[in-house]
Parts: C-alpha cells; sequence; structure tokens
C-alpha cells in the first residue's frame, strides 16, 4: 500500500539535516511540496552531507545548534525567506558508547548532552512562538534505548530520555497549538552502520525513508489527535 501526503504551502524545519535520516525526512517533505529549511552544523559540500542541496525545494542553512545565537538566527533567517514554519523536525542526534559510566569522561557526557538534548531543546524554544502561527507541529528523534537503562552508553540513552520527556513536555505546555511527538529508532539502515556491524542481519533494520513517512504522517491531518507521543520504528531491529 502506498501513502502520499500534501504539504503544499507549508514550511518545514529539520535539524541535522544532512544525515542518513535526517535527508530522508527532508527529501520526504520537499517531494511532497513542502519547503524545506535544511539545517546542519556540516558543509553541503562535505562527503559527510548526504542530503542534495540542490533541490529546488531544499534551501541549506549551515549553523551549529548547539549555539542559542546560531539558533536565533537561522529560526529568523528562515521565517524572513519563507514567511514563518509550520513544522519542526529535530533530527541533530548522535551515538557514543562502549564504556561504564566510571569510565565515561565528562567530554563525552556533555557533548552527547549537547548533540542529542540541547539541539533539540533550543530548536524548539525559538520555533514555537511561530509554530503557534501554523500548523504547528514537532516531531523529535529520540531512541528506543531511552526506554529503559542499558550497559555501555548510558548517557546516550539518558540524553535521548530526556528528548523523549521534552517532547511530552512540550505537548502539555501546548495543548491549544502545536503537537509534539517523538520517534523512537533502533538501528537505522545506513551505511555507516553497516560498516559497523558488518555481520548484524541488516534485513531487520528500519530505512530512513521509512521513519521519514512515519515523521510525515505526525506532522499531517491524520495524526491531528495525537500529541506527547512516542512512536515505536524499529520495526524488528
Amino acid at each position: 500500500m502506498s501513502v502520499e501526503f500534501d504539504f503544499s504551502d507549508s514550511v518545514m524545519l529539520v535539524t541535522g539535516a544532512g544525515g542518513a535520516l535526517g535527508s530522508a525526512i527532508a527529501t520526504a517533505f520537499a517531494e511532497s511540496g513542502a519547503t524545506v529549511a535544511a539545517v546542519d552544523i556540516v558543509e553541503p559540500e562535505s562527503e559527510d552531507f548526504l542530503l542534495d542541496p540542490d533541490h529546488e525545494r531544499i534551501d541549506v542553512y549551515q549553523a551549529d545548534f548547539v549555539d542559542e545565537t546560531q539558533v536565533s538566527e537561522t529560526v529568523e533567517a528562515v521565517v524572513a525567506d519563507h514567511g514563518g514554519i509550520d513544522y519542526l523536525a529535530n533530527v541533530a542526534g548522535t551515538w557514543r558508547g562502549g564504556t561504564p559510566i566510571d569510565e565515561t569522561d565528562v567530554e563525552t557526557f556533555e557533548f552527547l548532552m549537547d548533540v542529542n538534548l540541547k539541539t533539540m531543546f533550543l530548536a524548539s524554544k525559538h520555533a514555537l512562538s511561530h509554530l503557534r502561527e501554523g500548523v504547528g507541529a514537532i516531531v523529535s528523534v529520540s531512541a528506543r534505548s531511552a526506554l529503559e537503562g542499558g550497559e555501555g552508553d548510558g548517557v546516550y540513552r539518558a540524553s535521548k530520555a530526556g528528548v523523549k520527556l521534552l517532547t511530552e513536555t512540550l505537548a502539555e505546555e501546548n495543548e491549544e497549538g502545536v503537537r509534539a511527538n517523538a520517534v523512537l529508532p533502533s538501528v537505522i539502515d545506513t551505511p555507516m552502520n553497516r560498516e559497523m556491524m558488518p555481520d548484524a542481519d541488516h534485513d531487520a533494520w528500519v530505512e530512513p525513508r521509512e521513519i521519514a513517512q512515519v515523521v510525515q504522517f505526525l506532522c499531517s491531518d491524520a495524526a491531528g489527535v495525537t500529541s506527547g507521543a512516542s512512536i515505536p520504528v524499529y520495526g524488528e531491529a
């Protein structure tokens, strides 16, 4: 069964848009008619930037969303360029792990909290006033592992649990205007993950485009009564 969405005349802001998942989400919305403001700290010319920067419906903004000044300036630039913001996808994030808490350095803790949680907090904070003027939906990327503690990547789990909790808070604080939901992936089928785990069952992994469709659903009118939810998007992974 094919699913189609129409986001014509809307503006979607995507953080972490140059990565595998972010580029899939940005492309899906652009192909559904939205104007996409694609934000990433990585330069569009970099080989690590996977999104097509020349797509006619995608405008790329290079910014570090750990820096509040850059967040504020970028959000205002998007509004000035496109007239507003209707949707926000908080995708910026990364994974670090392999050591127990007592062997994890504070730099790793601060890095994960910054990239996974602070970016989500700042983007939501500065986009909210504009989202309230339009359709108003936020979808943030948490993680399946945020649902419980685990060995070796506790700080990552904590940062993604923070994303889930802030999503629920945003939903509570904006009942009359902005819907906020999260998606919970596990291992996503990306070239980097295949390289890191060559012997894993890749067929069980979820493709970025499949998660992008769930994000589209959560921004669509079909999910108009859904807010504060954390949606599993890990299939059999």
